[in-house]
């Protein structure tokens, strides 16, 4: 089995690639234009990896977005293969990932709850003399 260690790499990894293929538009689809790779876990096992993906536009375009990738797997599949060297390739699973839209919305919440700290200058250190 691989250490963590290991594991992390592999993971850092497989989002690097599908990023780059996604936005070097090595998958053709327009679906999957303005997603980002959130994150990537592999199980220890090396199995299964799953892939995290978000969108500017929120979770509307959950279902599009995941189908497309999902339509694209097997290529996306062979291509990591051929970039990152492990004697099996993980399954890649994809899932959407609402930490984007919820740390927005925690955002807007603190804003409607504290208005006036959003607006003030940050303070100035006083200067020896």
């Amino acid at each position: 089995m691989p250490t963590e260690t290991r594991i992390k790499r592999i993971q850092d990894r497989i989002q690097q690639e599908i990023s780059e293929m996604i936005v070097m538009g090595e998958v053709h689809d327009p679906r999957l234009l303005g997603i980002s790779i959130t994150d990537v876990t592999v199980d220890r096992e090396l199995a299964y990896a799953d892939v995290y993906v978000s969108a500017v536009e929120g979770q509307d375009r959950a279902p599009e977005v995941l189908e497309a990738l999902t339509h694209a797997s097997g290529f996306l599949r062979s291509t990591l293969a051929q970039r990152v060297e492990l004697r099996v390739f993980p399954r890649l699973r994809f899932h959407w990932d609402i930490t984007p839209e919820r740390g927005d919305r925690i955002e807007k919440l603190l804003q409607e709850i504290h208005p006036d700290e959003t607006k003030t200058p940050a303070r100035k250190r006083p200067t020896k003399k």
